[in-house]
């Protein structure tokens, strides 16, 4: 039994004594939280993986532009896949969402397939529980809305049923304030950093927020990303100015946090910018709402002074493209080009005159650790007529070193792989 293991249920006793008993779902947290049966007998739900819907979504691959060498496949059919996060010592996927499911996809012949989709700890009631990552010893976080949980071994726990392990390391109610709770912006987006602290990005309710609300939200970390020890303590602000941003990992070079940022609406089709960000330390601001994409001024805070010293971007978007999941490409199937760079899933336009995005991104990090230019990787989601035929969300490595690519609008999970050029 790892530290962590042991350690998530002693903090949970803590924290549950000043939780309310509200409802069900909050009853069955505190059981799973003391190994404990809830009773509940009803089977997790399973997703079909043959069938019209898996035909269809193969024929549409084939609309997908790669790289010579490169080729796409599909890897699972996911309801609503946003997040993901690999297990690292057996390859099972687990798959956030922006509504009530968290999906465990089980390769088990190790063919680059999905075997099964289960529904994860069914028994438990989740909200918006998006941001999903694991720590190096073994412990999926699922962060929701207005909560955090933690669930040791779930790869294994999940095999089970409804019920898991868990734990609670952030209480419902307690990861914003109740009144900031909004269908805007609340899929939250984590990682495990290098210093074992768990790292999760807020984002703001608003297009931009009142001046008279700022205060209150960068205190609380939205509009930023905020990082806490696994239990849940020791909380602090780690990035500030930063708008929604859904996407974030480090460099495994030189440690330093990468993060993408949406960017404000309704300025124009062509701005502002969407954003890739560098934190090189705690406490940095990264300009909103004073500026709504890169140096564009905001309409609302034209008038007011930033605070000095902001960091701007590394690398501007196209503007409403919906920069969301990103990661740095630490595998070796890849070419030369790929190694130690950054894929970031563009998730397409909502309110663009003409769509723009719904691709994977590209950047390439120079010796110094800034980025290069970017570039498109992979296109087509996106037809000549402008109607989607899917909306990637994320990308995470297998460890074989291919990618894979979720998409909430099609409801599947890619991969890519790479075998030379023909």
């Amino acid at each position: 039994m790892n530290a962590t293991f042991k350690l998530l249920p002693l903090a949970v006793g803590a924290m549950i004594a000043c939780v309310p008993h509200a409802n069900a779902a909050q009853d069955n947290i505190n059981a799973l939280s003391n190994f404990r049966q809830t009773g509940n007998a009803a089977p997790p739900e399973t997703i079909p993986q043959a069938g019209q819907t898996a035909d269809a979504l193969r024929k549409n691959l084939e609309q997908i532009k790669l790289p010579p060498g490169f080729k796409i496949e599909l890897y699972a059919v996911v309801p609503e896949a946003r997040a993901m996060t690999i297990e690292p010592s057996t390859g099972v996927v687990f798959v956030g969402s922006r509504k009530n499911r968290v999906w465990q996809v089980t390769d088990r012949t190790k063919q680059r397939v999905a075997s099964d989709v289960v529904q994860f700890a069914s028994s438990v009631t989740f909200k918006v529980p998006n941001g999903v990552c694991f720590s190096p010893d073994g412990v999926l976080y699922v962060v929701e809305q207005n909560r955090v949980l933690g669930f040791p071994a779930a790869q294994f726990f999940g095999e089970g049923g409804p019920d898991v392990a868990a734990a609670v390391v952030v209480p419902q109610g307690k990861l914003i304030p109740t009144q900031f709770e909004s269908f805007n912006h609340g899929a939250r987006y984590c990682r495990v950093g290098p210093d074992k602290k768990l790292y999760i990005a807020l984002g703001q309710p608003w297009n931009v927020p009142p001046k008279d609300k700022l205060a209150e939200l960068d205190r609380n970390g939205l509009a930023g990303i905020i990082r806490l020890d696994q239990d849940g303590k020791n909380r602090e602000v780690y990035a500030h100015g930063v708008r929604n941003s859904v996407g974030l990992d480090f460099n495994p070079k030189d440690k330093t946090l990468w993060f993408t940022d949406n960017q404000v609406d309704g300025m124009g089709d062509d701005t502002p910018p969407g954003e890739l960000n560098r934190a090189t330390k705690g406490g940095e601001n990264f300009g909103f709402p004073w500026y709504g994409g890169g140096k564009v001024r905001t309409v609302e805070y034209k008038d007011q002074n930033p605070p000095a010293g902001l960091v701007f971007p590394q690398v501007e978007f196209a503007a409403h493209a919906a920069d969301l999941g990103m990661s740095f490409y630490n595998g070796k199937m890849f070419p030369q080009k790929y190694q130690g760079g950054i894929f970031v899933a563009e998730h397409g336009s909502w309110n663009r005159t003409k769509p723009i995005g719904a691709r994977i991104m590209f950047t390439p990090i120079k010796d110094d650790g800034t980025a290069g230019e970017a570039e498109v990787f992979a296109e087509g989601w996106l037809t000549s007529s402008g109607e989607y035929m899917g909306r990637p969300a994320d990308v995470q490595m297998l460890q074989d070193g291919s990618m894979l690519v979720s998409d909430d609008y099609a409801g599947a999970i890619y991969r890519i792989s790479y075998s030379g050029a023909k």
